[in-house]
């Protein structure tokens, strides 16, 4: 397997499994209910076969709903996956020296844990490496507010990385913050990377407000801001490239998931 046929199951694997989502409609059986089942349970419901609820449509709008949600939160996944393996390769770290995470207590006194999806140490690097990402972290660092002498304390950087973040759910912001200070308390950098330009601009100004550092998938020549170039001039790979040479590949296999659920049919 080639280089890139192994990356482009990275990404696509955890989507794979959204051709098989059924929606739950309230039932504990989590693997969801085929339709079928679901005209069986609506039309046992008098209310909801009155008014056409148990109406095939109905299950494929639920499947539709339901699974291109599963979608978005895979394609995340695939994301994350993928970046991790290229930042491994190119930068010849191992797992050990990718993983990071910290301990944080929650509402119930119990101890939570979040892993985070990337960290590069400069330590791990070799010296031309080490000056493109320490002048990165300098340069980033400045634009969000850090002073020289805490620029001088960081020893590396650690990414969340997000497929895109339109949420503005102020659970997921306020966790984020959260992993923004324990990033600091280590000496690293807290950074988000995100692959596409569907953002909310208000979270992200928030997050910059608060000494994190954020690249998205605009097309730019600059690694502050974009995710594509930090790749080409940072890690020494071009991932713009990537998805263009294999944007037939990873669009017939997302598409095909698609149209599945659309369809509201069981995956062939």
């Amino acid at each position: 397997m080639n280089a890139d046929a192994r990356l482009i199951e990275t990404f696509l694997a955890p989507i794979k499994i959204c051709a098989d989502y059924r929606p739950a409609f309230g039932q504990s059986d989590s693997k969801g209910i085929d339709l079928p089942a679901f005209q069986e349970l609506y039309g046992s419901d008098p209310f909801y076969a009155w008014i056409g609820l148990d109406d095939p449509l109905v299950y494929a709008a639920h499947k539709a709903a339901g699974g291109l949600t599963s979608v978005y939160r895979q394609i995340g996944v695939g994301t994350e996956r993928l970046l991790r393996e290229i930042i491994r390769d190119t930068l010849g770290l191992n797992e050990i020296q990718t993983a990071w995470s910290y301990q944080y207590g929650k509402p119930d006194g119990k101890k939570g844990t979040h892993i985070l999806d990337a960290r590069i140490s400069l330590r791990d690097l070799d010296d031309s490496m080490r000056g493109r990402l320490s002048g990165w972290i300098s340069s980033a660092g400045a634009s969000i507010g850090l002073g020289p002498q805490k620029i001088k304390r960081l020893n590396g950087v650690v990414f969340e990385v997000r497929q895109g973040y339109k949420s503005a759910d102020s659970k997921r912001q306020n966790a984020d913050l959260r992993f923004g200070m324990s990033a600091y308390q280590e000496g690293l950098l807290p950074a988000f990377m995100i692959l596409s330009r569907q953002v909310s601009h208000t979270v992200i100004e928030r997050y910059k407000s608060n000494n994190m550092a954020v690249v998205t998938g605009v097309l730019t020549d600059d690694p502050q801001t974009s995710t594509f170039a930090f790749f080409q001039h940072i890690i020494g790979y071009d991932l713009a490239a990537f998805f263009i040479r294999n944007t037939e590949t990873l669009k017939s296999e997302v598409l095909r998931i698609v149209h599945a659920l659309l369809s509201g049919k069981e995956n062939p």
